[in-house]
């Protein structure tokens, strides 16, 4: 008969990527780079399903909407958080409102245009939210199809959401407007197309009834340091409280999932403004590893600023949690640039408490404290911000290069015109990139594969209890930096760091790339 409310998300991202979430990334890839059954045998393999179709882990954004939605009023049986795979079992006619949490729903975030520009194709969380969308059962029982999540904001534009047969979405923080919004899709009721969310005080943000993927818990939300390039940063900051915390431990705990603190800054909780607030920040991670059942405690994301105004702090967590050399934390964190110019322009509140001329030394003053106490950050970099010149790509090469003694891994990523820039300036395309712009990839990748070994061995070691998933992993992933160095080296002394003409040639066909070997060996084993 169906379930009348209906939650959801793309496969790919109900997938805990074998405990190491920034695998993530890998979503943002283009199909055909990798044969579908590996990819999603080795790199995204699915969560686990009960027999219900429901999922055991999803999304922490699902689970918040799933929460509010019972605290609304809705009975237990009347939603579910399905597993994509499984919507034939939970969506019949008596579904009325199908909720979908997408984060790049059309694939033109700044992770999935850096692939997709350089490699061509389409990413594959964009191709797994269209096969919801066209699936079968939803097809036929066509229910209301409300979408939110990190990405929403793409789906704005009214044609868009008439083409791809999307109802409404809900742009923002959600837990206010779902359950009015839900009860009129019950109800048969006409739905607005856009809803904007309301900012949600921390009382009233509900603990999360399931799992989430890879025990991920918020511990704040919002960021307040402005950078005009992106969506967190103009959310008003508020962090919760302990007890909220433990409970969704708890919640991750019976499900077998460790805790993964999730917040922009996980040293701001609850900072003074900027002010660390370093009792608070020990008695959040003591909290939480001393409750029974915690074996160990993950963290999503930390600002290099935070690390330099408290290196005491980052210290007394590595103690608290017994990190080593080979049992090490990480967490993604925002480099940007290597150009006090373009810190000025576009984020002079990531330096704060310091200024934008102090940012290279500051960035490398962070990564010598964080490898110091075992944790390896995973930054980002931002190419062709509005206003960039050369000079400014040049200084981000030279801070690149200094960051090469400490291990870590540093994505870089197409600047994409969204946060307070949407629609005032154009993204960055491959057509932008200029030699000075591939040099700098060239060096953030040979950055990555000089310590990719090392940090794999541990993480696999640590995360993936198959050893033959561990070691299809390696063969692949070491294959694959063989053949990527192999084509740089072409780019760097054929092209002079001419990618554009590179890739002109390989898609035109004067340049073959052949199927990584290991590929070709794992394909039948994986089928």
């Amino acid at each position: 008969m169906g379930y009348p409310i209906v939650l959801t998300a793309d496969r790919t991202l109900m997938s805990e990527y074998g405990g190491a979430i920034f695998l993530g990334f890998s979503a943002c890839v283009p199909k055909g780079l990798v044969p579908d059954s590996l990819y999603f045998r080795l790199f995204c393999p699915p969560v686990e399903a009960n027999l219900d179709g429901s999922a055991v882990v999803a999304p922490n954004g699902t689970r918040k909407i799933e929460a509010a939605l019972l605290d609304y009023g809705f009975r237990r049986e009347d939603v579910v958080v399905a597993h994509p795979e499984h919507l034939h079992k939970v969506i019949g006619p008596e579904t009325k409102a199908l909720g979908i949490t997408e984060n790049d729903p059309l694939g033109i975030g700044p992770a999935t245009t850096t692939f997709t520009e350089i490699f061509g194709g389409e990413a594959y969380m964009a191709i797994k939210f269209r096969e919801i969308l066209n699936h079968p059962s939803v097809k036929k029982y066509r229910p209301k199809i409300i979408v939110g999540g990190a990405g929403a904001w793409q789906l704005e534009d009214e044609a868009i959401r008439r083409e791809l047969g999307i109802d409404t979405v809900v742009i923002g923080e959600g837990e206010r407007v779902a359950g009015p919004l839900f009860e009129k899709a019950i109800n048969g009721e006409e739905l607005p197309g856009v809803v904007y969310g309301e900012v949600v005080e921390t009382e009233e943000i509900p603990v999360i009834r399931g799992a989430t993927i890879d025990g991920i818990i918020e511990v704040a939300r919002g960021c307040g340091r402005g950078c005009d390039f992106c969506v967190p940063t103009l959310q008003r900051f508020r962090c919760l409280p302990i007890d909220h915390i433990l409970k969704e431990v708890e919640v991750n705990l019976r499900a077998g999932r460790q805790p993964l603190l999730h917040a922009e800054d996980i040293l701001r909780y609850k900072a003074r403004g900027l002010e660390i607030n370093k009792q608070a920040v020990i008695e959040l991670f003591k909290s939480v590893k001393n409750y029974p059942g915690v074996k160990g405690v993950g963290i999503s994301h930390f600002a290099l600023a935070s690390v330099v105004s408290a290196p005491d702090l980052v210290e007394e967590i590595s103690n608290i949690l017994n990190l080593t050399s080979n049992r090490w934390l990480s967490g993604q964190t925002g480099i940007e640039t290597g150009s006090p110019r373009m810190m000025d322009m576009h984020m002079r509140g990531k330096c704060k408490p310091y200024s934008p001329d102090d940012w290279p030394d500051l960035v490398v003053r962070a990564f010598e404290i964080l490898n110091e106490n075992n944790w390896v950050p995973c930054g980002t970099l931002i190419l062709g911000l509005p206003g960039e010149e050369e000079r400014d790509i040049e200084l981000t090469i030279s801070l690149v290069e200094r960051l090469r003694p400490f291990r870590s891994i540093i994505v870089p990523l197409f600047f994409v015109s969204m946060g307070s820039l949407k629609d005032k300036t154009n993204s960055f395309t491959i057509n932008d990139l200029t030699p000075t712009h591939t040099e700098l990839l060239f060096k953030c990748w040979k950055h990555n594969f000089a310590w990719m070994n090392a940090i794999f061995k541990d993480w696999s070691e640590m995360s993936i209890k198959s050893r033959m998933i561990r070691r299809g992993l390696r063969m692949v992933i070491s294959y694959g930096i063989k053949q990527v160095l192999k084509y740089m080296e072409i780019c760097e002394k054929d092209y002079n760091y001419d990618l554009r003409s590179m890739i002109r040639d390989f898609r035109n066909g004067n340049l073959k790339v052949e199927m990584p070997l290991p590929i070709r060996i794992l394909k039948p084993i994986i089928r």
